[in-house]
């Protein structure tokens, strides 16, 4: 984490010293909650619609924090080692981006419709072997977890893996700014904050803003199967920097990097492809064909920093996921659940349901299915193609959870028939005919955005398979 002296953290953010402040008070990490306050850190009290963080600062000093931020028209500060700003968030991340430059780390930054998440635990895992890594914890990506995410970081880091959300454009260009990367890897286009931007193509051009913040010379690593954004490339307003170089990745053959094969099983994936010079195979510990674009995206991120074969094997099998995310729970009674619970839009939906399908078992194969939200004025149809696309040779049974997932079991009641869809908006409901229903045998899919927390239901049917 970040150790510097007060009149350091001062000149790094923008600030000056109050009268009371030692210059020399040498200051450990960065906090922005008040309850979690460390020993000789910085608090950095922000203002949000139903809270002001300057309303604990005094607190904080009490609590062990050893200097403070105060926004300059909060009125008079506290007394004790306090540092001026005229913005608080913009002072925070000022500073992130001076720290990011004083420790020399190399920047991957990952953004895409969805898996952007995975795939910075994949690019983590694979660089591993070779470098010391820092990467984005949770969903720490917007403009304040960022910045947190990289004062967090040692001072020896060598390279910093951050992932970029977003929802309006202009929010990924202020992140590609604070972290200026050296790579920038986006995953896909999907449909996801359709309600906020309108076009899959200004999603795309959003996705674009972390090109436009490579540093010259910087590599930019895209979906090249997406159209859309060789299309945005090609628009005047886009700015590449200097020097850009690109890689793309994909399963169409004309990508830079491709799979010459892919073959699912128990253990997740196994693909072939062409590392370096010779095609070989790797095995994925994750179920999906979509992990596999993944792991290809994360290995050309490796290539570039000349990780070897030997680093590759053992990252993918040292593999660890974020939560919520295809996490496969194999339960004590043999029944297999797929938690893919954390966000939903149309493009992971059916990618959940490929990996559900494709799943051999001697039970049945359920999906488990809640409402897909933010994605606009046709948000019905949306749901309706998803149960359109729902194959009844591969799926048992289907459950849906929410008030637009009512258009989904409404289609797919055509291919299914009446008695294997079960349309539910209570979730106590939901979990009875659920643990009812299935067998220990079974496979069940648990997918949603994270607002309707499906997780509550998984978790609700793996407690019943304990106690049976």
């Amino acid at each position: 984490m970040i150790t510097r002296t007060l009149q350091k953290i001062a000149d790094m953010c923008g600030g000056t010293l109050g009268s009371a402040a030692d210059p020399e008070l040498e200051i450990s990490g960065v906090i922005t909650d008040s309850r979690k306050i460390t020993s000789g850190c910085l608090f950095v009290p922000l203002a949000g619609d139903h809270f002001d963080g300057h309303d604990y600062s005094a607190a904080a000093l009490t609590a062990g924090a050893g200097a403070t931020l105060w926004q300059r028209d909060k009125g008079a500060a506290p007394e004790g080692a306090v540092i001026l700003v005229e913005d608080t968030l913009a002072a925070l991340q000022r500073m992130a981006a001076a720290y990011l430059s004083e420790t020399g780390a190399q920047v991957v930054g990952i953004t895409g419709s969805n898996g952007k998440t995975t795939t910075k635990d994949i690019v983590t895992s694979l660089l591993e072997g070779q470098y010391k890594v820092h990467k984005t914890q949770g969903n720490f990506n917007n403009h304040i977890g960022l910045p947190l995410t990289v004062l967090s970081m040692s001072e020896d880091t060598e390279i910093a893996v951050l992932e970029m959300g977003m929802s309006a454009r202009g929010e990924i260009a202020l992140l590609a700014s604070l972290a200026a990367p050296d790579v920038a890897v986006i995953t896909n286009i999907g449909e996801s904050h359709l309600l906020q931007l309108g076009s899959r193509k200004e999603i795309a051009r959003a996705k674009l803003e972390i090109a436009e913040g490579l540093k010259p010379g910087g590599l930019l690593i895209y979906n090249g199967d997406e159209p859309l954004l060789a299309e945005v490339m090609a628009e005047a307003a886009f700015q590449a920097p200097e020097g850009m170089q690109s890689v793309r990745f994909g399963f169409a053959a004309d990508n830079d990097v491709y799979p010459t094969g892919m073959m699912t099983h128990i253990g997740g994936m196994t693909f072939t492809t062409v590392y370096v010079a010779e095609e070989r195979a790797f095995t994925l510990p994750l179920p999906g064909r979509h992990n596999v674009s993944n792991a290809l995206a994360a290995f050309a991120v490796a290539r570039h920093y000349g990780v070897s074969e030997a680093n590759i094997e053992e990252g993918l099998k040292r593999l660890k996921l974020t939560g919520m995310r295809i996490e496969v729970i194999v339960t004590a009674s043999g029944l297999t659940l797929l938690n893919d619970a954390y966000n939903a839009s149309p493009t992971s939906m059916k990618a959940a349901i490929d990996v559900l399908q494709s799943m051999k078992t001697d039970g049945k194969r359920v999906a488990v299915l809640g409402d897909m939200l933010e994605l606009g004025p046709e948000e019905a149809d949306f749901h309706r193609e998803i149960g359109g696309y729902l194959d009844p040779a591969l799926t048992d049974l289907v459950f849906t959870y929410g008030p637009l997932s009512a258009f989904l079991a409404e289609a797919a009641v055509k291919s299914f028939g009446p008695e294997r869809v079960s349309a539910f908006t209570d979730k106590a409901e939901l979990s009875a005919a659920l643990n009812s229903q299935c067998s220990s045998k079974d496979i069940v899919l648990f997918k949603a955005s994270r607002g309707m927390r499906l997780e509550e239901t998984l978790n609700s049917l793996n407690e019943h398979f304990k106690q049976t």
